[in-house]
């Protein structure tokens, strides 16, 4: 049986909270010179000898048996195939799951616009989507089908020509469940490919994997470091740290749920991190007991007593007004609002991935089938941040038509401008548009 755990107990009255919280959230990159020097080496492999290196690389560290990169090709009919091959359960839940991503989704896509002025000038932004994307998919025991359905629908619903999956088959092992998500999701092409090798691919292409215009999904540090270098050469999602969860909770939710709600997120590995906030000293006392009692029955209860000893917390705040301030100082990935009313609440949120609205919405649903992205900002970007959507797929043009009239008008306020900064030829450009008024001015 495991041992209980022994999860943070902070005080938001306590003059030192803010420190504690500061050394709480606290989270740094394992991302050391050696990391990055060796994804530095095999970015530059994967340039210089393409498909070669990445046959290499593919034996080295997945140990697949690969003669060639058409080894590590799978086509559309594979795809198709892995959805005979999963239960029909499986695949309904996929499908449904599937519907609703894309039907949220949908309602994110952007359209051109323009409108004119008065003097005919034509001012406008064309909305574009990229030619190509690319997935990366973790390979192995840990897969994540849902991450499939995520970044995939929303590439297609911008409608991005081409998605590119690069899924790890380590030592040839295949989830039959991935390969039935890309099919559903649409994913045009999938190479069993991993690790900062399948990154620097997609960014640089080879003589078989086309080079992307974005790169998405996430990895272990190795990806994580391999995105940070080729950003700049293509687009990227974000750097996403372990995952996280905040619940706020008035008191009056049953214990066990929140206890599981934490340990929703902690399961994912050990540097995740699960936060409870509340009024209620006896609630949280109530949480800490669920949390005991429920450990010793998880399959991951040691990846989950790590994460809660390490990185968890229970919060006690003044009243609810507190405990709102205390959620946007966090800014989580996740935010659950566990309250009677929390639309009531919902204003004064600024910071969070994604919200999670009253006692019976669990983060889980949002994870697999509610609808919106759970690719979401981590570690505090929230500040910042914004979910996937179907704006990361789409790019945006300026369009500007000038009339002959407005050229004129606006060519004068350029033109000063223009000798203000003393760029002449700004300016005599400008000016050469510009059309003499009847008084010959």
């Amino acid at each position: 049986m495991t041992a209980s755990t022994a999860i943070a107990r902070l005080n938001a009255a306590d003059p030192d909270f803010a420190r504690h919280l500061d050394h709480l959230l606290s989270w740094e990159s394992v991302s050391d010179d050696a990391v990055n020097q060796r994804v530095l080496d095999i970015i530059k492999a994967v340039r210089e000898r393409g498909d070669t290196a990445l046959v290499e690389f593919t034996q080295r560290f997945d140990g697949v048996d690969a003669k060639s990169i058409d080894d590590l090709i799978l086509g559309r009919e594979r795809l198709e195939l892995a959805l005979t091959r999963i239960t029909p359960a499986q695949r309904e839940a996929l499908e449904k799951a599937a519907d609703r991503v894309r039907g949220y989704h949908e309602r994110q896509k952007q359209d051109s616009w323009t409108y004119t002025e008065a003097d005919g000038t034509v001012l406008g932004q064309k909305v574009t989507p990229l030619d190509r994307a690319g997935l990366y998919v973790p390979g192995g025991k840990a897969s994540y089908p849902s991450s499939v359905l995520m970044n995939a629908i929303p590439a297609k619903v911008a409608g991005v020509g081409e998605v590119v999956m690069v899924v790890p088959t380590p030592r040839g092992e295949i989830n039959e469940l991935v390969l039935a998500a890309a099919c559903i999701a649409g994913v045009d092409r999938v190479f069993t490919i991993g690790g900062a090798q399948a990154v620097a691919a997609l960014a640089y292409g080879t003589e078989s994997v086309p080079q992307v215009d974005k790169v998405v999904g996430p990895g272990n540090i190795y990806v994580a470091t391999a995105k940070r270098h080729v950003f700049g050469q293509v687009g990227i999602d974000m750097i996403a740290g372990p995952s996280e969860i905040l619940v706020v909770c008035d008191g009056q939710t049953d214990p066990d749920w929140i206890a599981m709600d934490l340990f929703s997120q902690a399961e994912h590995d050990e540097d995740a991190q699960a936060i409870l906030v509340s009024p209620d000293v006896a609630f949280l006392d109530k949480v800490a007991a669920s949390i005991d009692k429920l450990l010793p029955t998880m399959e991951r209860a040691e990846i989950i007593k790590t994460s809660i000893n390490g990185r968890g917390a229970l919060i006690q705040v003044r009243d609810m007004q507190q405990a709102m301030e205390v959620a946007n100082r966090i800014a989580p990935e996740h935010l659950e609002l566990s309250v009677a009313d929390p639309q009531a609440w919902l204003p004064q949120i600024r910071h969070a991935g994604a919200i999670f609205m009253g006692r019976h919405t669990s983060e889980a649903l949002g994870d697999y089938c509610a609808g919106p992205n759970h690719v979401l900002p981590t570690s505090g970007t929230a500040r910042f941040s914004s979910p996937l959507g179907v704006y990361d797929f789409q790019k945006r043009s300026s369009i500007i038509f000038c009339s002959e009239q407005g050229a004129s008008e606006l060519g004068r306020t350029a033109s000063v401008l223009a000798r203000g900064e003393s760029l002449t030829a700004h300016a005599r450009s400008a000016e050469y548009r510009i059309v003499a008024d009847k008084k010959g001015n």
